[in-house]
């Protein structure tokens, strides 16, 4: 679609001066125009200090610093998180990976009483492949009518009482649209089905309280929008399920009394400690803890504001120039991902890097990604750099823009 406004129409705000500061905190804005916070968010200089600490310990204690200092700081991050997602702590669980975290899931229910798993064509693949490789799972994929989102109305279509999951996403990596959560989980709940969200894409950019959403499920993780680097999933499972839930798939982290290395009995956590796997990535507890921070001090409503203020400039300035979008048409339903049609999203991609523009590419698609710490003159220069991009002749782009797989 073609979206937007005249860019002449458009006011710009000036920055304000806590978000000038806030860049400091991140050197990569010092050496490049970083809009690809959508693959991976920005390192801190804060996260970098709490990695030091870690390695600093290391240097000094060893493994002696697990009970002294490690387990804490990984219990102070459980804290963190749980308070942002609007959870308790109990009712959350650490794992290495969303993958991760959604296999011990799928392996704590019984698939033949209810086969069905509905997910949509514009979610991430690792949430339809979980089920995918599953015989016993009829896998239901619902396409967009629009390839930018799937109605309510279509999930309620095809949720029924064989259905055990209504498994998809908050935030759809395919187009940045949001979806009504709230909505998804009474759908779910209606015919007795579990609601599992994909919120990896969300979390960090705009707003999320799952208990108030009515979610059974919700993964998130630092790698993006919050700013802590990969390796860590967070699973949020609803309080009346945790003990109810009893995971096929464990580590002795998931066990009651890890300690007395009990290798005769096991049991399981009361808390949602009873889904994590293994030791936990202390790298990557330290870097998360130093994004959590800077992203709860400058407050996920001012993140979501300044974050929307960003996407409609580009959105603006994109259609200005002539270039095709694919985001909704309603505001309030955009994040900071914008997808932008091309012809060799691969070759653009590669013209702005050489120019200092980090952006990223999906099928017929460049890909931008702002975040709070981002600008709307580096928004500028992306689109100026990305509307004169001509693909070599006779390469990649030479042809006109494919079809849309997910409108056919």
């Amino acid at each position: 679609m073609r979206a937007g406004r005249d860019r002449s129409a458009t006011t710009r705000r000036p920055i304000d001066t806590s978000f000038q500061q806030i860049r400091a905190e991140f050197p990569i804005l010092g050496r490049k125009i970083y809009l690809n916070s959508c693959s991976l968010g920005a390192l801190s200089r804060r996260s970098e200090r709490h990695l030091e600490e870690f390695l600093a310990r290391w240097h000094d204690e060893g493994a002696a610093a697990w009970y002294e200092h490690w387990l804490g700081r990984t219990n102070l991050l459980r804290r963190r998180v749980a308070t942002f997602l609007g959870a308790e702590p109990s009712d959350v669980a650490l794992l290495p990976s969303a993958s991760a975290a959604l296999s011990v899931i799928a392996e704590s229910v019984d698939h033949s009483r209810r086969p069905r798993v509905v997910c949509s064509a514009l979610d991430f693949p690792t949430l339809a492949y979980q089920w995918t490789v599953k015989p016993r799972v009829e896998l239901v994929i619902l396409r967009s009518h629009d390839g930018i989102s799937v109605d309510p109305e279509q999930f309620a279509a095809a949720v029924d009482e064989d259905t055990m999951f209504l498994a998809t996403s908050h935030v759809y990596f395919t187009t940045g649209c949001v979806q009504d959560i709230r909505a998804l989980a009474e759908i779910a709940h209606e015919v007795g089905a579990y609601c599992l969200i994909d919120g990896y894409q969300a979390a960090g950019q705009i707003p999320v309280n799952v208990r108030e959403a009515g979610v059974d499920f919700y993964i998130a993780g630092p790698l993006k929008w919050l700013c802590g680097g990969p390796g860590l999933a967070y699973l949020y499972v609803r309080d009346e399920l945790v003990r109810r839930l009893r995971p096929r798939i464990t580590s002795w982290f998931a066990t009651r009394n890890q300690f007395d290395f009990d290798i005769h009995h096991f049991q399981y956590h009361d808390d949602a400690r009873r889904f994590e796997l293994g030791t936990p990535p202390l790298p990557t507890i330290h870097l998360a803890l130093g994004g959590q921070e800077i992203i709860e001090e400058v407050g996920i409503e001012a993140i979501t504001a300044r974050n929307r203020e960003l996407v409609q400039h580009l959105v603006d300035g994109a259609a200005a120039t002539g270039l095709a979008l694919r985001v909704s048409a309603d505001p309030e339903r955009r994040s900071a991902i914008v997808m932008i049609r091309h012809p060799d999203p691969a070759g653009a991609v590669a013209h702005l890097a050489n120019q200092g523009i980090i952006v990223d590419h999906r099928p017929g698609h460049v890909r931008v990604s702002p975040h709070f710490y981002n600008t709307p003159d580096e928004l500028d220069r992306c689109v100026e750099v990305l509307a004169a991009y001509r693909p070599p002749r006779g390469g990649a782009g030479a042809a006109a823009l494919p079809p849309d797989p997910l409108t056919l």
